[in-house]
Formats: C-alpha cells, structure tokens, sequence
C-alpha cells in the first residue's frame, strides 16, 4: 500500500506574460507610447497586433499630461434643440465684417437679423458695429408693426455692440429675453453664422458672374437677401421663408439676373421727337419704397427707378470704360431715395442720401455682349 502526502501551495506564479501586476506598469506602457490611449493599447493587445506589450489595465484617474496637451472642446450639436412656434418668438442677429472696400460712405459691415421660425432675413449696413443698438430698435418696429407681434428673444453674441449697457437696457424695458453664447463659441449663434456665410458666398458669384466691380458689394448683398428669402430652407418644411412669414406664396417672374444691362424708357415729357427713347442701365434690384426697377446708370452716375426696362440678361456692362471717373458714387440699399422717375429721367443727379460708388481703376474688361437680346418691356409685379 502506498501512502500520498498532499500539500497546499502558499504561492501563486505571477504570469507577467499576460496580464499586468499593477496599474502603474499600465501608467507605464502608456508613456512609453507617447501618451497613446488606452483605448489604443488595448486594442494592440487584443488583436495581437504586437509583441512585448502586456495586458493593460485603464486607471480610474486621467493622466494630467493627457488633459493639459489633448483636452478638446465638448461637441456641438448640429441641429438647435429648440425652435420657435410663432414669428418673432426667436430671433437671430449678427454682424459680418469688416468688408472691403468699404463703401464711399464707410459702411464696413453687414448687421442681419433672422426670424427663426420661418427664416426670413433682413439686412443693414453700418459704418461702426456701434450703430447696431439703433439698426436693432428700427428692426423692432418694422416687424412687430408688420406681423402684429412682439419680439420675445434675441440671439446673439457676447460682442460689445450687442451687450452694451444701453442695449441691454431697451432690452429689459421692452420685454425681450437675451440669449448671449458663450465666448469663442460661434456655433451656439449658428443660424446668423451660417447665414452670413451663405449670403457672402453669393455675392461673390453675383459680381463675378457679370464682372461688377466689388465696390457694389450692398447692392449685391441686398439683392442676395431678396432672393433667399424666396429660396428653399431645410429648416421650413415645402414653404419659403417668405411664405412661411407673410402666408402668402411669392411670385418670382420679375426676377432678372442682377449686373445685367436694361434699357430704360424715357418719358415723353422729357424728350424731343428726334432723341432716343431709351437709356442703358445696369440692373441692381428693385426698390424698397416704390413699385420699380432699381436701374443704375453708369455714365450719368445716378439712380433710376422705372416700370418700362427691356433687359438684356446675357448682355454685361463695360465697366472699363467708366474707370477713369474721379468722382466716386455709391448706391446703397439702405437709404432708398424717392426720387421720382421723371427726375431722373430728366437728367437731374439727385441722389438725396444714397451714396454712389464708381468702380476702382484696374477693373478687368467685360465682354460686350453674351448672347442674344429680350426685345419685350417687362414689368415688375405689384401687390
């Protein structure tokens, strides 16, 4: 008979191989990798992807190098988690600039403002970013006159212009809820932001397409905003930001390419029976305060408003033969004047406050004609 002795063992072997002993072995191997995460190294270790490396175990506290030379900013939502029920119950505001040149009468900047349920936009133009508080109580009154209600909250960001102490004031005094984003964090203002983007990005195929020159930057920004304002939004479902504000379904059939050439009916009155009939203007919109044409004409350096244009929308001005004019004039969107076509028609340069500009010397050569001419008066639409 044999007798067999057992005998608990006292020890455990440590198999190194596979498994780390100690978090700071893992603290370790992840300094040896250059601060690599531990997300990296396990994933070496676990597809085997390497050799000598261990198991490596995660610390429960964050390395402080890792922090100080990695840290990033929390994401942003792509989409705002809140949007308004009723017009006027969000709005956005924000300035872009400064744009150069700057105009003839120093505007800089583009101050916009957008209703956030149905996306519609105005725009201003400023000299300093001073003059928003004022550009602001003008807006006030336009919109809530025009839709019947009171603007709740304003967006916008923690610029001096927006958090002065007389802004915040009229804020408080009129009811209106602020909305500040954090510093450096543009996103939170996002519809504005992206707004400005969209509108720039546009003028800038607007005055390349008929070579304009970029002085004329509020003409094209002001047009620009028009025809958004008819132009699908994600963020309005099937209707455009005009029908969403107004109810009522925009016609576009008056919409010309802007830059182009028209030619501009001269009254009766003030003409003789042997003088031509018409006069060569370039399309730059339609005015805010009459039912007409907004036409500039180049060699008499004036504004003209008119009913009676025959376009030639393929056809660009010759801006180069207009570049050796001293005197610089402007037409801006802001100021429409009232003067009445006949005025203009008549020769007189009267153009009240609106600012004329000229274009620069060193304006590249335009093409003469394009394409084929319209040969009908079209007539812009009335409400």
């Amino acid at each position: 008979m044999f007798i067999l002795l057992g005998e608990t063992p006292t020890t455990v072997v440590n198999e190194n191989c596979f498994q780390v002993g100690s978090t700071d072995e893992s603290i370790l191997w992840h300094n040896r990798y250059g601060h690599l995460s531990y997300k990296g190294l396990h994933t070496l270790t676990d597809k085997n992807m390497v050799f000598g490396l261990p198991k490596i175990s995660t610390p429960t506290s964050p390395c402080e190098a890792c922090v100080k030379g990695k840290q990033h900013r929390n994401p942003i939502p792509k989409r705002s988690n809140w949007r308004a029920t009723e017009q006027l119950g969000l709005v956005h505001a924000d300035i872009c600039g400064p744009i150069t040149p700057a105009s003839n009468s120093h505007k800089r900047y583009l101050l916009c403002f957008i209703d956030d349920f149905s996306r519609k936009a105005w725009c201003y133009f400023l000299v300093e970013k001073t003059e928003a508080f004022y550009h602001f109580k003008c807006f006030k009154v336009l919109v809530e006159k025009e839709i019947g209600f009171p603007i709740k909250c304003l967006r916008t960001d923690r610029g001096g212009e927006f958090n002065s102490t007389e802004f915040t004031d009229f804020c408080k005094q009129q009811g209106v809820k602020r909305q500040l984003t954090m510093a450096y964090t543009p996103q939170q203002n996002g519809v504005a932001e992206r707004k400005n983007q969209t509108v720039m990005n546009l003028v800038r195929a607007i005055l390349t397409e008929k070579q304009i020159p970029k002085v004329f930057w509020p003409e094209a920004v002001q047009w620009t905003f028009h025809i958004l304002n008819r132009s699908p939004t994600l963020a309005v479902k099937d209707k455009t930001p005009e029908e969403a504000w107004s109810g009522e379904k925009p016609s576009v059939d008056y919409f010309r390419v802007f830059g182009c050439v028209g030619h501009v009916h001269i009254p009766d009155a003030k003409r003789t029976k042997l003088e031509v009939k018409s006069t060569s203007c370039v399309f730059f919109g339609f005015s805010q305060e009459s039912k007409g044409y907004r036409m500039y004409d180049p060699i008499a350096k004036k504004i003209v408003y008119s009913r009676d244009v025959v376009f030639e929308e393929n056809r660009a001005w010759d801006w180069s033969t207009d570049s050796q004019e001293k005197q610089l004039l402007e037409l801006e969107w802001g100021n429409d004047i009232s003067t009445t076509e006949e005025e203009h028609s008549a020769g007189q340069n009267n153009t009240g406050d609106t600012d004329v500009i000229l274009p620069t010397e060193g304006t590249s050569d335009l093409e003469r004609d394009l394409g084929a001419r319209e040969g009908r008066t079209r007539r812009p639409p009335y409400d």
